[in-house]
């Protein structure tokens, strides 16, 4: 006689469709440090870009599907830092930075190391940060801005050794950028479920148009303008910088956000949003 009170075991599975974007843009990631060890630069610089549309999708597919779980968010960070940590750094060796000797290598590994405590420190605030900002550049924006110069590079034909040591210090930026405290936009707020106006959907157009036109160009510039963003809305969000809007742990989160002007302050309940709302009519 079977045993009814006996607990059955919960098949354990592993969603396949967000997955299978989370290993497109691995299989991306890798592509482009294999392009980049033999001399492709510029088909590992797009294969980067690649995996930054596969990492977007596979977050927003997981949501929309409800197949969130804790084995995919692993499994997207170990892909991320293939693909927006090891790959960038090696593409940038292996391109300009491998005849600086140490200074190139070190160079290389700053922008690795600084992808990776981007990582785990996006991964502990999960939840807890204002879903508004990123607290620093986010390490696909940063794979953009080093795979961006290397196919604007390679497009124009730009020898890698007359801009080594200028890209050695666009390298060692990008990933200090990583690990700093500068506000970043996320876009997160923007309802994608949502309905919009016919224009918007011809500005959409007109953006895929434009990048079309001149791909490299376009996309390098507007990575290295949003790697700025950071430090310009930071200085001018704050009443008085210090060094911990810059750099430092997060212990004086309070401290810093005290030190906001009120507009830029988390709205963390309906009371605080009616009381930064005040303080914004007093200013």
């Amino acid at each position: 006689m079977q045993n009814i009170d006996k607990p059955t075991v919960k098949n354990r599975g592993i969603y396949l469709l967000p997955n299978l974007f989370t290993t497109a843009g691995l299989f991306s990631g890798f592509y482009a440090v294999i392009a980049s060890m033999n001399g492709q630069f510029e088909s590992a610089a797009i294969a980067v870009f690649v995996a930054m549309l596969c990492d977007g999708l596979d977050g927003r597919v997981a949501r929309l599907t409800n197949t969130q779980s804790e084995f995919g968010a692993e499994y997207d960070s170990m892909a991320d830092m293939v693909s927006f940590g090891m790959a960038p750094a090696l593409i940038a060796y292996n391109w300009a930075l491998s005849d600086l000797g140490k200074i190139g290598w070190l160079a290389a590994f700053v922008y690795c190391a600084g992808a990776a405590l981007r990582l785990a420190r996006f991964n502990t605030q999960v939840g807890v940060a204002d879903k508004r900002w990123f607290q620093g550049l986010a390490s696909p924006a940063a794979a953009a801005v080093i795979a961006g110069t290397v196919w604007l590079g390679n497009q124009y034909h730009i020898e890698a050794d007359s801009v080594s040591y200028l890209f050695a210090v666009v390298t060692i930026c990008t990933g200090l950028l990583m690990v700093s405290n500068f506000r970043y936009h996320s876009f997160k707020e923007v309802d994608w479920r949502g309905k919009v106006n016919f224009i918007v959907i011809l500005l959409v157009v007109g953006v895929f148009v434009v990048i079309s036109v001149e791909p490299a160009l376009i996309l390098c510039l507007g990575f290295y303008l949003y790697a700025l963003s950071g430090p310009v809305i930071t200085i001018r969000s704050v009443r008085k910088l210090k060094v911990s809007h810059v750099v430092g742990d997060d212990e004086d989160e309070h401290e810093m956000e005290s030190a906001l002007i009120p507009s830029e302050r988390p709205v963390k309940s309906q009371a605080e949003k009616g009381q930064a709302d005040k303080l914004v009519k007093d200013d």
